[in-house]
């Protein structure tokens, strides 16, 4: 039987930022855009919650629910920063490891009973280095396979542990709402509901059969987990799955131009970090939000590249095509996925192309010393 832990770094945007600024402790705070504009609440500390703040909510709404919350932009830079710090406390205890975002590890201690002993005992003895060493608090949930072991982590918030041994799996999750379970999305839910489902034990509850008939095979896997059943591994240093930059607007741009020059912007940034991690991306998508809040997405398969002028006139051109109403424009965003290592082609001629990657090599060279900002790149139409 696997032994997974999955921890879950508390509230992790506002720890960092305590950290930086001890004054905020305590203290009801918000990380995200700042009352008056247009941005979505990025994270929120536990005084703020009891207001009904959550993350992703628009800021505007969160500044009425809690006034006296303290706004912050994000110190985005610190939080790759102590999330690698993170990470090198934990990498010497399991012998698999896979960081699934910024503030989550699952770790895998199947058949490192005899060497940790007791489960809680080791989440006790990773949590308390953590927070020595890094002043960051977390929970750690641990069971039989991967989506128990997450359920388990926001369990007992803040800094908590939860087991839930061998063969209690239904038991424990057959009383949870439905939308406890990681991937079920609100349209998900609302259907679940119309047809009086409402808790994980109702799923269990139900044919395998009928599940899959009615929601295809996401349903079927669905109903899997609420039975207990889920991955029972990880994959060490599973590689990213994707990149992206998004920018909200302080008010509604309608003017295409202007936000293909935002794009010009983002493309940038992401093109160097993945030039940064030695990859190409495969895949080019856009995010195109409208004032009414109505989202589109587009994406296109091409040949691996890492090219900022490529990638913006791929971006671009599935922008024009996906922005087809008079409505004003709210949010973009661009990203990449697909990764593949970078590699360069040798010919015995030097093409323009074989010339435009010196000049990127060179360009990431001069950034890499001197910051992003020391060099731009720009395009004529």
């Amino acid at each position: 039987m696997s032994l997974i832990f999955h921890l879950d770094l508390d509230t992790f945007f506002v720890s960092v930022e305590r950290i930086l600024d001890p004054s905020l402790v305590g203290k009801p705070v918000i990380v995200g855009g700042q009352p008056g504009g247009r941005g979505v609440v990025s994270a929120c500390s536990y005084e703020t919650r009891k207001f009904g703040v959550r993350s992703g909510m628009p800021t505007n709404r969160a500044y009425k629910l809690c006034p006296q919350a303290i706004f912050v932009r994000g110190s985005h830079g610190e939080y790759s920063r102590y999330s690698n710090m993170v990470r090198e406390i934990l990498i010497k205890y399991p012998p698999m490891i896979q960081q699934a975002s910024v503030d989550e590890f699952y770790m895998d201690f199947t058949g490192c009973e005899k060497i940790y002993g007791n489960p809680m005992l080791l989440a006790e003895r990773l949590l308390q280095e953590i927070y020595d060493k890094v002043k960051l608090p977390g929970s750690i949930g641990i069971g039989s396979n991967k989506t128990i072991a997450k359920i388990c982590s926001d369990f007992n918030k803040p800094r908590g542990i939860t087991y839930v041994a061998p063969g209690m799996e239904k038991d424990f999750l057959a009383p949870l709402p439905a939308e406890t379970m990681p991937g079920v999305g609100k349209v998900f839910i609302e259907e679940l509901h119309a047809r009086g489902i409402y808790t994980i034990g109702d799923i269990a509850r139900m044919p395998a059969e009928y599940f899959a008939s009615v929601f295809g095979k996401g349903g079927l896997d669905i109903w899997e987990k609420a039975n207990g059943k889920g991955t029972e591994y990880i994959s060490e240093g599973e590689e990213r799955k994707s990149i992206s930059s998004e920018q909200t607007f302080r008010s509604d741009i309608s003017s295409p131009a202007e936000i293909e020059a935002i794009m010009f912007g983002l493309v940038a940034k992401i093109s160097q970090k993945i030039r940064d991690e030695g990859s190409m991306a495969t895949n080019i998508h856009i995010k195109l939000r409208y004032a009414d809040f109505s989202t589109i997405t587009r994406a296109k398969q091409v040949i691996p590249t890492n090219d900022d002028k490529f990638v913006y006139t791929t971006a671009v051109d599935l922008f024009r095509k996906a922005y087809t109403r008079r409505v004003g424009v709210r949010l973009i965003g661009v990203g990449m996925s697909g990764f593949v290592e970078y590699h360069e082609q040798h010919s015995l001629f030097e093409s323009t192309e074989d010339k435009r990657t010196k000049m990127i090599n060179a360009i990431n060279q001069i950034r890499g010393k001197y910051g992003f900002e020391a060099i731009n790149m720009g395009l004529l139409h």
